[in-house]
């Protein structure tokens, strides 16, 4: 796709929301020891966060409905700027806390909106890879930026991880009013019809699928830092690294899992499921060892991504009556998983268990959502797959 100054801008959004969302994952033993709590206490910043994301998604996309989209794309970033300002300044836990729900709300409906908008800046044969540049920012800042701000919040605190991030928001905000074309709102829908959907039991059990599936990848990715520390003894500098890996694995298993999906979406759901059980049970054996644990982080993190191209689909089609609010509430979906996730692990490391035990609560998720694929692919051919509406 050739060069594209408003999907640029779009991606650059991408890039700051994939990097708050991200971050604190490589950064809770720092944010932990300097505030006084536990490392599962730290853990529940990035469920405040997915909390935030999942009230967040439908009631920003439900309530801005007549807002012009340059606006309320830039307007949502305002959102994520302040948050992430907030969380700089922050001279407490509690408000850390609370910093971390204000960032969380623009996170559902900026995606959401953003796909749509991307899709309507190039030909309708050209939408569905439009959607996916955009995307490609939240896979890169898991390669380049998290990494980046772990290194950075080790070597001179993590408040400066989030000053930076707040930058990003700027740059990004700048870049949407300078490049995107004011695009007025679409046509108010009937938001009880939309609503309605939502409730329809396809429309469900996909959306608890994306739930179990995030929840596996979350459980053991919240606390990858203290798991690398701890048990493999690992250095700061082994950690970065580590994080960069999962990054790369998770940009190949995005386009990986979209070529699959194409083929057959529960397919695809099965055998990257079945494999996401089995490297999580590996990295609880191997974790004392950093060579296969690399191995299995890169392989970890082609599953976990591979996941999502299919999840999407499987969400969209069940719900084609009300694609846009599916769209969303999905990604409230993936953040709910992610909450899940940092609880059980948290809980895990609570109750004395060990780290190991946390990959292995990740397998046990990964399993329930293998269970309800195969479930529901028994019940019904496999979902078809065409392209973005």
């Amino acid at each position: 796709m050739k060069l594209n100054p408003p999907l640029l801008a779009l991606a650059a959004g991408a890039f700051g929301i994939g990097v708050t969302e991200f971050a604190p994952m490589g950064l809770l033993p720092v944010i932990a020891g300097d505030l006084g709590v536990s490392i599962p206490s730290a853990g529940l910043l990035i469920s405040a966060y997915a909390v935030g994301v999942m009230l967040g998604a439908p009631l920003m996309t439900l309530t801005t409905g007549r807002v012009p989209r340059r606006a309320l794309l830039i307007s949502l970033m305002a959102i994520f700027t302040i948050g992430n300002l907030m969380a700089a300044l922050s001279t407490s836990y509690e408000m850390l806390l609370a910093a971390r729900l204000i960032t969380s709300l623009n996170h559902g409906a900026f995606f959401g909106v953003g796909s749509i908008v991307a899709a309507s800046l190039v030909p309708e044969n050209r939408r569905a890879g439009a959607v996916a540049a955009m995307f490609m920012g939240l896979t890169t800042a898991n390669v380049v930026g998290v990494p980046l701000a772990t290194w950075a919040g080790d070597l001179i605190g993590w408040r400066a991880a989030f000053w930076g991030i707040a930058v990003l928001g700027v740059v990004a905000m700048t870049s949407l009013r300078l490049t995107l074309p004011n695009t007025p709102a679409e046509a108010a829908g009937d938001m009880i019809s939309e609503l309605k959907v939502l409730g329809r039991p396809p429309v469900l059990l996909a959306l608890a699928l994306t739930v179990l599936s995030s929840t596996a990848m979350f459980t053991v990715f919240t606390y990858i830092a203290p798991i690398l520390q701890q048990e493999t003894q690992a250095s700061i500098g082994f950690v970065t690294a580590m994080l960069v890996t999962y990054g790369v694995g998770l940009t190949f298993g995005n386009w990986l899992g979209g070529r699959f999906a194409d083929r057959s979406v529960d397919r695809t759901l099965i055998v990257t499921l079945a494999a996401l059980i089995a490297l999580l049970v590996a990295f609880a054996a191997a974790m004392p060892f950093a060579a296969p644990s690399a191995v299995l982080i890169f392989l970890w993190g082609v599953a976990s991504f591979a996941l999502v191209p299919p999840l999407q689909m499987r969400v969209m089609a069940a719900a084609s009556d009300a694609p846009n609010l599916a769209s969303s509430v999905n990604i409230g979906a993936f953040n709910l998983g992610n909450a899940v996730g940092a609880a059980l692990g948290g809980a895990v490391i609570a109750g004395g268990l060990g780290y190991p035990a946390v990959a292995v609560a990740g397998a046990v998720a990964a399993a329930s959502g293998l269970s309800l694929v195969l479930f529901t692919a028994g019940r019904k051919a496999a979902v078809p797959v065409c392209g973005l509406p």
